[in-house]
């Protein structure tokens, strides 16, 4: 059995800390997530047609999974918060629901997959809630993060002060 990593989130004493990362270098970060919502197909002639009483079903969730990556280090403990440079929600319909994917991107020395899967989660909730009367049977499943990369910056790149 290979050997686990120390958990970068527990001190030696063993208590909750903040990874410090102020030594690494800059980075550009991209991280995306995904997740699924299943819908009843009359749920989604409803989302189509707009007819869903609480307004455009898909264009909210796409502000709501935004807004929620830029709040991330305000809901996950621990997490820095980070000048998000991008953040795209994207919705693809199939006939049992819709995928939700989060693309999120930064400069900074360390990585955008919590932002990723924060809108990716959020926009799926905000689908479950505009739904909610009318589809007693959603189910959001599968939330992941499918990839994450990072390429080192130098700081003119970065738009740091020389």
């Amino acid at each position: 059995m290979a050997k686990m990593k120390r958990l970068t989130h527990i001190g030696t004493d063993g208590r909750a800390q903040m990874v410090d990362v102020s030594a690494k270098p800059m980075s550009k970060r991209r991280a995306v997530a995904a997740g699924k919502i299943r819908l009843q197909r009359e749920t989604l002639d409803l989302i189509a047609s707009n007819q869903i009483a609480k307004g455009n079903v898909f264009a909210t969730a796409r502000i709501a999974g935004i807004q929620a990556a830029k709040q991330t280090a305000q809901l996950i403990p621990l997490c820095h918060p980070l000048p998000l440079g991008d953040v795209k929600i994207d919705v693809v319909t199939s006939n049992n629901g819709a995928e939700v994917r989060c693309t999120a991107q930064t400069i900074a020395q360390t990585g955008v997959e919590m932002e990723a899967l924060v809108g990716v989660t959020v926009a799926l909730l905000t689908i479950y809630d505009m739904c909610k009367a009318v589809d007693k049977e959603m189910q959001i499943s599968d939330v992941r993060l499918l990839s994450k990369t990072k390429r080192t910056v130098h700081s003119a790149e970065s738009g740091a002060a020389e």
